[in-house]
């Protein structure tokens, strides 16, 4: 049984080296990055309503985090999103999709543990109770598990093909209104998810 705990800024950054054995076994990126990367998830537990779920087992061990925050100006990804909308889409898009929302930052399940339901519990969890208007996150732009589940949660993309300054991965910036749709799952969203 997985379970599934809110935890805040503190023990968040408390428990950074698990997140980060996490992301890296998820995301493999270079050894290079993870320091970045770890620097990055640190400042974020900074940000304005910061929430984090821990997908965790019996013994408190995680096996799946994600994390989001109130989106405002000041930002870097929220303002470099923002003006890519207003550029693409016009002004009136981007006030919809980032005058109020929910920036959901890191979505990640251990590979162990991956395809039972832990990430779309994870994202229930982490969007329940929000006051924000929209939930907006960008993920690779590639036909992925990750891709299909946002998109069974109703996410629709506002940006394909998007390149970040001075990156060259494509990934797709998606977004949905609030609150999600009831879980047509049992195990949706609170507690626990059984393996």
């Amino acid at each position: 049984m997985i379970g599934l705990r809110h935890v805040g800024a503190d023990e968040f950054t408390a428990r950074l080296g698990s997140v980060i054995y996490i992301y890296s076994a998820a995301m493999r990126p270079p050894t290079d990055q993870i320091s970045g990367r770890k620097c990055i998830m640190r400042n974020h537990s900074a940000y304005p309503d910061f929430t984090c779920v821990l997908a965790e087992l019996p013994d408190r061990t995680p096996v799946g985090f994600a994390y989001g925050f109130h989106g405002a100006p000041g930002q870097w990804w929220h303002d470099v999103i923002s003006r890519s909308v207003v550029e693409l889409l016009g002004e009136e898009s981007a006030y919809e999709w980032f005058d109020d929302p929910l920036e959901l930052a890191e979505i990640h399940v251990h590979p162990d543990f991956q395809g039972k339901g832990i990430g779309r519990s994870m994202i229930y969890a982490l969007c329940e109770g929000r006051k924000e208007r929209t939930a907006v996150l960008s993920t690779h732009d590639q036909p992925t598990a990750a891709r299909h589940l946002y998109r069974s949660l109703g996410f629709t993309d506002l940006l394909s093909r998007y390149t970040f300054p001075g990156g060259h991965e494509l990934y797709a910036i998606v977004g949905r209104t609030l609150p999600l749709p009831a879980p047509t799952s049992p195990n949706l969203p609170h507690g626990s998810c059984t393996l």
